[in-house]
Formats: C-alpha cells, sequence, structure tokens
C-alpha cells in the first residue's frame, strides 16, 4: 500500500468539530475533499495529518489553532459608528457584513456586538483561535507524477 507524501492527490471523507464537539464541517453528504498534499490546498494541520496515511485508514487528529485558522488578532476587531455604515443594510448580532474597499477588495466581517450607537466588526476567521478535531478517512491516493 502507498503511504500519502507530498505532491500526492488524496481524496478524504471528513468530519470536522470544534473542542465542545460541534460540527462546522463535514464532506458527509457532499463529494469527498480532494487535495493535493503539501500544496497548502487545505490547512496546514489538516495537511500534515493526511502525509504517511494509507487508503482506508481512518484517523481522528486535533489541531491547533496555528496550524489552522491562526490565533485572533486583536487587531482585526474594530468597533465603529453605526453611521459609518450604509443605512439600507440589515445589522445581525452573529451575521456577516460583506464590504467592498475602494481599491475593489471585498472584506468579510463578523458582527460581534451590536449596540444603538456602535457596531463591532471582527476580521478575523470564523475559526481563529481554536484548536479543530478531525476524523479523516483515507479514500484514494494518486501518486504524484514521476
Amino acid at each position: 500500500m502507498f503511504k500519502a507524501e507530498a505532491g500526492d492527490t488524496v481524496t478524504v471523507n471528513y468530519v470536522g468539530r470544534l473542542a465542545d464537539g460541534t460540527v462546522f464541517d463535514s464532506s458527509e453528504g457532499r463529494d469527498p475533499l480532494k487535495f493535493i498534499v503539501g500544496r497548502k490546498e487545505v490547512i496546514v494541520g489538516f495537511d500534515r495529518a493526511a502525509l504517511g496515511m494509507v487508503a482506508g485508514e481512518k484517523k481522528t487528529v486535533t489541531i491547533p489553532c496555528d496550524e489552522a485558522y491562526g490565533p485572533v488578532h486583536e487587531k482585526l476587531i474594530e468597533t465603529v459608528e453605526r453611521s459609518m455604515l450604509p443605512d439600507d443594510i440589515e445589522l445581525v448580532e452573529g451575521g456577516q457584513l460583506q464590504v467592498t474597499r475602494q481599491d475593489g477588495q471585498v472584506m468579510y466581517f463578523m458582527i460581534d456586538a451590536l449596540t444603538d450607537e456602535t457596531v463591532t466588526l471582527n476580521a478575523n476567521h470564523p475559526l481563529a483561535g481554536k484548536d479543530l478535531t478531525f476524523e479523516i478517512e483515507m479514500l484514494d491516493i494518486k501518486k504524484k507524477p514521476v
């Protein structure tokens, strides 16, 4: 049996869970995930977990936040006056806000908090600062071309 190595194309089923057991992502009900090992197509810890696996193998790994979506960066959290935002957008705590900057770049923010006067916006990835546990099943390994 082949072990997955950098450059191989692998196909996996997976379930991703938070520390409290909440499922945040899964391939269940959709096509399995296919990626090239070592090409940064998935988070670093998931990539590393696939290394050395063989087809048919299942394993559970916990990936620290530094190998997932990184730590929470406080500089990406800002409280702004509601008056700075357009009147025609619906603001919901826990919701998302999409903003197009003057240079055309689109930014996404989570709405962390709302008051009558202010909105706290968070540009961190929603999974930043969280350790993630994945149940991974290696379905197939296509060796990299020689």
